[in-house]
């Protein structure tokens, strides 16, 4: 079935057996993901974390990529100004990735090419992680004049650390699979060839575990790794006052115009 079908990118869900395979589908963007489809994965995955019937849940991407991050086409509507930008990130990011990162059964995610910004904080909220070799990964949203959302840096900072959070974030790198996988960032990396098979066959054995101890363990860990609380509103207020910089701005119109951008500092 399709969820959220659209021009603007679907969410897509099918069933093998007691596995759900939810795939993100937005064809000739390598499948950014548009507010529809962050809308969608908040209530898919909510629905699919109250399904009992379930013991898995394989997270992936159309058309032999993961996600390319946010749809930044949006951005000038959508995040025009503080309020927008505020909005954007605390109630349609920020509950998706909780949805995702909350979910009972063990959530695991196939990546194969490019899995960047918001397709990295994505994965980063999965449970296991198999990537290809040629898999690219990656968060370079300083040339778009902007920092990672706090509960958007949750997933990434508690899955690898503060020094590779911040070398991911302030070098803003694409870079490869071996290079991921040596920050801690991945569970494996196989030939592109055999990574489906392989996500499928760990996706069965999965399966097969006792699903009270597999969310046991998953509430265990979580407490045991509890994190800090919500930032208070006036902390993200603080935060989110890069909206309307004029770096940010220019950030996104040379993004949009295919041209480099001249940062000022303001």
């Amino acid at each position: 079935m399709a969820i959220g079908q659209s021009s603007s990118g679907s969410v897509l869900l099918a069933y093998e057996g007691s596995i759900a395979l939810v795939t993100l589908s937005h064809l000739g963007r390598l499948n950014a993901i548009s507010i529809a489809m962050w809308h969608e994965l908040t209530s898919l995955f909510t629905q699919l974390s109250g399904n009992t019937s379930l013991r898995c849940v394989v997270l992936r991407g159309a058309g032999g990529n993961f996600a390319a991050g946010a749809d930044i086409r949006e951005f000038p509507e959508a995040r025009g100004d503080l309020a927008g930008v505020m909005l954007y990130h605390t109630q349609v990011l920020a509950p998706a990735l909780a949805a995702i990162g909350a979910c009972v059964h063990p959530v695991l995610a196939q990546i194969e090419g490019v899995c960047v910004g918001g397709g990295l904080e994505i994965a980063s909220q999965c449970d296991l992680r198999i990537a290809g070799s040629s898999s690219r990964f990656g968060v370079p949203i300083n040339r778009l004049g902007f920092p990672m959302a706090p509960d958007e840096m949750r997933g990434l900072l508690a899955l690898v650390g503060k020094a590779a959070t911040l070398e991911i974030l302030l070098e803003g790198r694409v870079f490869g699979a071996a290079e991921t996988m040596s920050k801690g960032l991945l569970t494996r990396v196989l030939p592109d060839a055999e990574v489906a098979d392989d996500v499928m066959r760990t996706a069965r054995r999965l399966a097969k575990g006792a699903p009270m101890a597999a969310r046991i363990n998953k509430q265990t860990v979580a407490r045991l790794c509890a994190q800090p609380g919500p930032l208070a509103q006036s902390e993200l207020r603080a935060f989110f006052n890069y909206a309307e910089s004029r770096d940010h701005q220019e950030g996104v119109r040379a993004f949009l115009a295919g041209q480099e951008p001249e940062f000022s500092g303001d």
